[in-house]
């Protein structure tokens, strides 16, 4: 049995950098996965990431990102992609402890084999608890790219009869017009 961690990370207080949490609670609310798949909000980490990366097969982590495209755009990044990344480059937010901790990671021999950083553009960082209509409306092809590589890896999922409750605490039913149907 594969250990795979699927990780939403960011602050739900500041618009989109709640996207990463976001989706991994929509992720858990309408599917079952393996028992070797844990779906998790890691908030926003520093060096305690490490501990979340090791003794896992793959990581699959879901992020806003700092990125020259529109707000919305999803962007897929490798294992190979972050760590030719130093910690001084800001690819978002999180970007400097993520690098860290795969470097750590790495040099402890603890590191997955597997990772993917899914980016979502974002385009407002404002205080406030609700996502931005183009970061939203993103939220079908964020998911759709985690089950893509789940299916690479092997890893089985079901799509839940009936969704769970999403535990979206931070967001109201008005602020949850997701475009994912239930």
């Amino acid at each position: 049995m594969k250990k795979v961690l699927i990780g939403g990370i960011g602050n739900v207080l500041l618009g989109d950098d709640g996207v990463g949490p976001y989706a991994a609670r929509l992720l858990a609310a309408r599917y079952e996965f393996d028992d070797g798949v844990e779906v998790a909000d890691l908030g926003t980490p520093a060096l305690d990431l490490i501990d979340q990366l090791t003794e896992r097969n793959a990581v699959i982590l879901i992020d806003s990102i700092n990125a020259e495209a529109d707000p919305g755009t999803v962007l897929l990044y490798r294992k190979a992609d972050i760590m030719r990344h130093r910690p001084a480059v800001r690819m978002d937010p999180h970007s400097p402890m993520l690098v860290d901790a795969l470097l750590s990671a790495e040099l402890f021999g603890v590191a997955p084999a597997e990772v993917l950083l899914v980016g979502i553009a974002g385009g407002s960082y404002e205080a406030d608890c609700s996502l931005s209509k183009p970061v939203k409306a993103s939220l079908d092809q964020v998911i759709a790219e985690v089950l893509r590589e789940l299916d690479r890896l092997g890893v089985e999922y079901r799509r839940r009869e009936h969704p769970a409750e999403h535990g979206i605490w931070w967001a109201t039913e008005e602020k949850m017009e997701s475009p994912l149907a239930t």
